[in-house]
């Protein structure tokens, strides 16, 4: 698929050549050069829209549309169009399937893109987090065949979407998330795991589909459904619907993510980001101080080592406690920054003012629904299959786990971090495991990761045993905005450095630039690098 994303760089770049030897830029140009450069622009849009609507269909067929997975349990689910959506969708289906076909009362609503690609036996599934955040979300904004990323008018075809590879599935799990339905009962990530493992198995029953690979990814509190869920499939001991491949997470909580991927390294990040921050030296060496009296500092020194000279301790930040509130310079700085920029984004934090429009409602760390949300429209709704009667929220209202303020990290959820079982469990079985945060997240912060990865054994070892150093190159090229890049004179090609990037012992370790939480959406061409790696398209990232 690399080779078809330049073969169209190129068709986009050769439409848009026209006049690029005089240009003298925007401002500059008479009306007749810039109707010329629009007419080019829309030629070259149609092109790439013509690309994507034909990968849709099968040429040995004599050009009609044939759905690999269409049959008569399928049907009901193939979605034919979708509001406001002006593309040919091709094979893709949404709906509900319960999670045991004896109870329809609880069922999880999912999407499925089949690949645009050349067929693969081959199923990445990606579940975002929260815990009760909605995988509509990635579908529409961050990996899907199209995207509609705030503050833009409407959809737009994704080049880098990972149905380019394989066969995508989302899901809205757990039980209480998106569309999904039943009452949530859950305690710990095992019940979790147990529940989708079930209902994975009447999908891909419904589907008609045996002995494919299985990759499972996702992002932010999925950092501990993935493990779980993953660890549950080794469980099944049953590769004809299990057969675990890999996995990767972004920006995932881990580890001990209060304590160790949020306060602990809060400080030094400000520092490494002071630009954006705009703190003055007197709120600065106040934090500076609580990073010191807080213990963070030394914490720092003493476990942030490659190779790790010991296990850290367990650690529980406890909110009511008003020691731990004095150290809770997480939400000390978010407060603060919010005084300089109001529209800050704890997701990613080089984001300014306005805040922007945002189909999903939630522009950055504020709810802000504005004109409505997308899928709670009831056109879309019918269009999806979903049921009519939920009130569709990008983070569910009502807790997903019941258990209160329980377990490691005061959300109910009573399990380990997945860094002490689980996780080594899932790089040792499968050895093609990528973890990566993105420079920019202050919610999961790159160091934090690093930390908890320092406190993890597998395959033998403690920790990373040597530094990540390594440069993380993206040499794909730009389609998203050639047609731009070329109309203003511009030949902008591969990337290049965006990453710093480490292999050891089956962990993939990639730390990426100017990315946020959602790394998909704010640099998906790296996030699609990441799944050729990961499904084995390439072996060296």
């Amino acid at each position: 698929m690399r080779s078809s994303l330049l073969t169209v760089g190129a068709a986009l770049l050769s439409l848009v050549s026209v006049s690029a030897g005089h240009r003298a830029g925007l401002r500059a140009r008479k009306p007749h050069a810039l109707q010329e450069q629009k007419e080019a622009r829309e030629r070259a849009l149609a092109a790439e829209k013509s690309f994507f609507e034909k990968r849709s269909v099968n040429e040995t067929s004599g050009g009609n549309l044939t759905y690999k997975y269409l049959n008569n349990r399928t049907s009901e689910f193939l979605i034919q169009s979708l509001p406001d959506v002006p593309f040919d969708l091709g094979e893709i289906y949404s709906g509900l399937i319960p999670i045991d076909n004896s109870n329809t009362s609880e069922a999880l609503f999912f999407v499925f893109q089949p690949t645009v690609g050349a067929p693969v036996d081959e199923i990445v599934f990606w579940t975002n987090g929260g815990p009760g955040c909605s995988s509509l979300e990635a579908f529409l904004q961050e990996n899907g065949m199209w995207t509609w990323q705030p503050g833009t008018y409407e959809p737009v075809l994704n080049p880098y979407s990972w149905a380019n590879l394989t066969n995508m599935l989302w899901v809205e799990q757990p039980i209480g998330t998106g569309f999904s339905i039943g009452t949530p009962k859950a305690t710990t990530e095992e019940e979790i795991a147990d529940d989708f493992i079930k209902w994975f198995k009447n999908f891909q029953q419904t589907f008609g589909i045996k002995n494919h690979k299985i990759y499972v990814t996702g992002e932010s509190y999925a950092g501990r459904y993935v493990p779980y869920i993953s660890a549950a499939m080794l469980d099944q001991n049953d590769t004809e619907y299990y057969n675990l491949s890999g996995a990767l997470i972004y920006d995932g909580v881990i580890g001990e993510y209060d304590y160790v991927q949020g306060e602990i390294p809060a400080v030094p990040f400000v520092e490494a980001n002071a630009n954006l921050f705009n703190f003055n030296e007197t709120f600065m060496s106040e934090l500076k101080g609580l990073h010191e009296s807080c213990g963070y500092a030394d914490y720092i020194d003493r476990y942030m080592k490659f190779p790790p000279v010991e296990n850290q301790p367990h650690l529980f930040f406890n909110y009511s406690d008003p020691k731990n509130q004095t150290c809770d310079l997480q939400d000390i700085v978010n407060n603060e920054v919010l005084r300089v920029n109001p529209c800050f984004d704890i997701y990613s934090v080089n984001l300014m003012c306005p805040l922007q429009w945002d189909v999903l409602g939630f522009p950055t760390g504020l709810l802000d629904a504005q004109d409505g949300i997308y899928f709670n429209r009831s056109d879309v709704k019918a269009a999806m299959h979903a049921p009519d009667y939920i009130d569709w929220t990008e983070c569910s209202n009502e807790p997903v786990f019941v258990g209160g303020n329980g377990g490691p990290q005061m959300a109910g959820d009573f399990s380990l971090d997945p860094i002490q079982k689980v996780l080594p469990r899932v790089i040792e079985a499968t050895n093609r495991v990528l973890i990566s945060n993105g420079d920019f997240d202050m919610i999961i912060l790159t160091n934090g990761s690093l930390l908890s990865i320092q406190n993890m054994t597998w395959n033998g070892q403690l920790g990373f045993q040597n530094q990540p150093n390594a440069s993380f190159i993206v040499d794909l090229p730009d389609l998203q905005d050639q047609a731009v890049f070329a109309e203003n004179g511009l030949d902008i090609t591969g990337q290049g450095v965006m990453g710093i990037k480490h292999y050891e012992r089956g962990l993939a370790w990639v730390e990426t630039f100017q990315s946020g939480h959602m790394q998909p959406q704010y640099q998906p061409r790296s996030s699609y690098r990441h799944l050729q790696w990961l499904l084995h398209r390439i072996e060296d990232l």
